[in-house]
């Protein structure tokens, strides 16, 4: 039998609706979309111009030209496989609330097959002998570009946290159970963080908690919604209209609060019919 809240719990699911339609990870959970392997793609010829017109790590007495046939292409492979690497790393649970931990194991991933990449790559190039040894000497500067490179491709590619509706039958979200119990069964429409304390909003107002948004966003699976800036997450459902102004987007939710929407989450957040 279900007591008196589990019946306030699914209420408040349904009416926030994540239970009228199926679960889905993001599309761009396990691959880039074109847009962003463009921009990939972008940044590291940029970053393979600048290796080749500074003579990066002893390449300096190679011409320009060599120099460009060598870096841009050793820059976009690592680009590439850094960038299958690092989708699933930065859209786990658990590392989406530690960019600068994944960074790293990102790039500890990335050195090993980047590093041989690198030792062929300049035998062919500069008629290096293809001395095994030689791959020991290539594994700290592999290793660094590395992590300047995938800590730059994270800042452009930041992504909202969010959250998917639940199929039908699912147990409630954990985070509903932590609402006060005068809000209990109330349509949740965000969750806004205020120093320490998280303000839940509600269709029957709002109330304090103690807890981390990062915290709550995680719990928060189960309902369809998204991290719209540092401090906010809002449920999809919540949103009545849009005010754009100075180059900045703010929801206005169903009860009137007003959610900012971050200048980068705001492209994918509109590509993905938020407003």
């Amino acid at each position: 039998m279900q007591g008196h809240g589990d019946h306030e719990q699914d209420a408040a699911v349904s009416e926030t609706g994540p239970a009228t339609r199926p679960a889905a990870a993001p599309r761009h959970a396990w691959f880039p979309e074109p847009a962003d392997w463009l921009r990939g793609l972008v940044i590291c010829v940029i970053a393979g111009v600048f290796m080749a017109f500074t003579g990066a790590f002893g390449s300096a007495q190679i011409s320009l030209g060599g120099r460009l046939l060598y870096w841009i292409p050793v820059m976009v492979a690592g680009g590439a496989i850094g960038s299958l690497i690092a989708r699933p790393v930065f859209n786990s649970h658990y590392f989406s609330t530690r960019p600068w931990l994944a960074v790293l194991l990102v790039t500890s991933l990335l050195t090993p097959p980047l590093t041989v990449i690198v030792w062929a790559a300049s035998n062919l190039a500069w008629g290096q002998s293809w001395n095994p040894v030689h791959i020991v000497n290539a594994i700290l500067p592999v290793f660094i570009v590395s992590v300047v490179m995938t800590a730059i491709n994270y800042m452009a590619d930041r992504r909202p946290r969010e959250t998917h509706a639940a199929p039908e039958g699912s147990a409630p979200p954990k985070f509903l159970a932590r609402i006060p119990m005068k809000l209990r069964g109330a349509a949740l429409y965000a969750v806004e963080a205020e120093d320490h304390y998280l303000r839940i909003h509600t269709d029957r107002g709002s109330d304090l908690i103690l807890m981390r948004l990062s915290d709550a966003v995680s719990e928060l699976e189960g309902i369809e919604g998204a991290q719209t800036h540092r401090s906010w997450w809002v449920a999809k459902d919540a949103v009545a209209d849009v005010n754009r102004g100075d180059g900045r987007a703010t929801l206005i939710l169903k009860d009137g609060a007003r959610a900012p929407v971050s200048r980068t989450f705001a492209r994918i957040l509109r590509a993905e019919g938020w407003y």
